[in-house]
């Protein structure tokens, strides 16, 4: 069952305090105006087909194949043709939650709440009839306690994070941690410090992270570094170091309250998220991501992370970068109005991005009102003016967009509204947005082909979010952003 653990910062929440989805398209843009550009298609389910999608993966015929919530894993054919015309096969069942898929070398591995499951079918009949298990050396006891697994990485490793018991604690064997599981089963601890972590998965650059959600010591949801040997905030999973021979737990831990940016200098080890989201006006419960390496055919946003919001039923958007070490970057709107909590999504062979999820009957509101769904974003192939990345600069940020802004209107420093907080740093449950400053912008300067802004600021504030708000930017033929707003996160200054 779908728990705190995983629906984060939804505790102090009630059905009557729902964002209204008026409110939220105030911040973000209309879906109508969206849907010019990435319409959302219905794939259909059969009445009998209980599609509560928690994982998916692209077999190597084409097919889609979905791991859900029940355990059971379907194969469909059809998914990805316009219209969809899908026919759903059950492959396998009797699983525990699927929220990992990965085809590798003739069989599908399955990361489920107690252990990743190899998983075959030997008499060629497309029913599966051999489960191994490759590893389950953690400890699993309650439903909090999910598991989470990418796909298979360069080395055949499949890499697992896992939320903490009851929410709060890390009563079971390595619950708090990320590990790997290697082809022959062996279990690597990685780095300690997850909360409710809700989806693993590399960058352009192939470095693994997870989504983690808001709580106690995530003053909101963020993007975090997998880094071996790194502690990624929550100290409840101090207590299994001992069972990991060559690593030291933390000399010290963390103070609270604090800021990030002050216990990363205490604590060597703490590894600063990479992207966090504002709450609510970027998700509520960051859900599972996946590259674009579409080649084009999902726009402009080629080699950016795409995420889903469970709470929110929206679609975002991520990219990174690395600065003196330590990667850091910033996320974006891309997609309301989708049918039901949104769990994971995958790009097909087509370049659509695949989305699924679903609601429960406990008391956690979700915007999208179907009990489950599967849905198709695609392209019309129409170009959106939008903020293509930002990337930072030692005296302020490069803006880059989908097509060239007007010069005159792109050269006022006025354009360019920016403010900036934090969050604490602290064992209780989440954070307002705390210490704002206003940056001043002191020259702008469009590139000559009109593709990018070099912005600069008066200062940066380190560990703080860069809140953009570029609501008056045009493009060369006149037309507005379809998204005005973008979140910096700044863990390092650039020293040249």
């Amino acid at each position: 069952m779908v728990s705190k653990c995983f629906i984060a910062g939804l505790l102090a929440l009630s059905v009557t305090s729902l964002l209204q989805a008026e409110d939220l398209g105030a911040m973000w843009g209309t879906a109508e105006e969206e849907a010019k550009y990435y319409p959302i298609v219905d794939i259909p389910i059969p009445p009998s087909v209980p599609m509560r999608a928690g994982s998916f993966e692209i077999l190597p015929d084409g097919r889609l194949a979905v791991g859900t919530r029940r355990g059971d894993i379907y194969f469909i054919k059809g998914a990805f043709a316009s219209p969809p015309t899908p026919e759903y096969h059950l492959f396998a069942s009797g699983q525990d939650e699927i929220f990992g898929l990965s085809w590798k070398d003739g069989a599908m591995t399955a990361t489920q709440f107690g252990e990743v499951t190899r998983i075959s079918d030997t008499d060629g009949d497309e029913i599966a009839d051999r489960y191994d298990t490759l590893s389950n050396n953690w400890g699993y006891a309650e439903g909090h306690e999910f598991a989470f697994g990418s796909k298979h990485d360069p080395e055949g490793n499949i890499w697992v994070a896992l939320g903490l018991s009851g929410s709060y604690k890390s009563h079971n064997l390595f619950r708090g941690w990320a590990v790997k599981v290697t082809p022959d089963g062996k279990m690597i601890p990685v780095c300690s410090g997850l909360r409710s972590p809700a989806g693993v998965g590399p960058n352009a650059e192939g470095v693994m992270f997870a989504i983690e959600s808001q709580g106690p010591w995530n003053g909101c949801c963020s993007l975090k570094h997998l880094k071996q040997g790194g502690f990624l905030g929550h100290p409840a999973s101090y207590n299994w170091y001992p069972f990991v021979p060559g690593m030291d737990a933390p000399a010290v831990v963390p103070n609270t309250p604090s800021r990030l940016q002050v216990e990363k200098k205490r604590v060597k080890e703490l590894v600063p998220p990479v992207v966090r989201f504002p709450y609510i006006k970027m998700g509520r419960s960051i859900s599972g991501f996946r590259l674009n390496k579409t080649g084009g055919k999902f726009g402009p946003f080629e080699n950016q992370i795409f995420m889903g919001d469970y709470t929110l039923s929206i679609i975002l958007r991520a990219t990174t970068e690395e600065i003196n070490g330590v990667w850091q970057g910033a996320c974006y709107p891309f997609r309301e109005g989708l049918a039901t909590g949104t769990m994971h999504v995958e790009f097909s062979p087509q370049g659509q991005l695949v989305t699924g999820g679903f609601t429960t009957n406990r008391q956690w509101p979700v915007r999208g009102t179907e009990p489950f769904a599967l849905q198709r974003i695609d392209w019309t192939g129409l170009m959106p003016f939008e903020i293509k990345e930002i990337n930072i600069k030692k005296d302020g940020f490069l803006i880059h967009f989908t097509k060239p802004v007007d010069g005159e209107i792109a050269a006022r420093t006025d354009v360019y509204t920016i403010t900036t907080y934090t969050h604490k740093y602290a064992a209780g449950y989440g954070s307002p947005e705390l210490d704002q400053t206003t940056p001043k912008v002191t020259k702008a300067v469009p590139a000559a082909d009109g593709l990018s802004v070099r912005v600069y600021l008066d200062k940066i504030v380190e560990g703080h979010i860069h809140d953009f708000n570029l609501s008056t930017m045009k493009s060369a033929d006149g037309e507005s952003l379809l998204h005005t707003k973008a979140y910096y996160t700044v863990n390092e200054i650039p020293k040249n």
